[in-house]
């Protein structure tokens, strides 16, 4: 079980990177400012749909509702997560939220 529930931002993760980069990215004006503020705008939407979901899959599987994850702390912790797994790209000289080029 805790593997699915890790699953929820690792590939829920995965597929919002995908859909912002194809989907939101292209359509964006106003240069840097407008695709950091969008990016982490999206972040925060997508961890608090997260954390939506992980509580929604620990109660189906009868589990103990997850309540320290609160809908805050599902949007910041996804910009933690997502910040860190570009962190890594960055350091490996790969394109990233940090460079801009990711």
């Amino acid at each position: 079980m805790a593997t699915l529930l890790a699953l929820w931002p690792a590939f829920g993760g995965h597929w919002v990177e995908v859909w912002y980069l194809n989907g939101l990215r292209p359509r964006l004006r106003g240069g840097r400012r407008a695709q950091v503020a969008a990016r982490m705008g999206l972040w925060f939407a997508a961890g608090i749909a997260i954390a939506f979901a992980m509580r929604l899959t620990s109660a189906a599987a009868g589990l103990q509702p997850l309540r320290w994850l609160a809908w805050r702390v599902g949007g910041a912790a996804f910009i933690g997560i997502e910040l860190a797994a570009h962190l890594v790209l960055q350091m490996r000289g790969l394109p990233s939220f940090y460079n801009g080029r990711g």
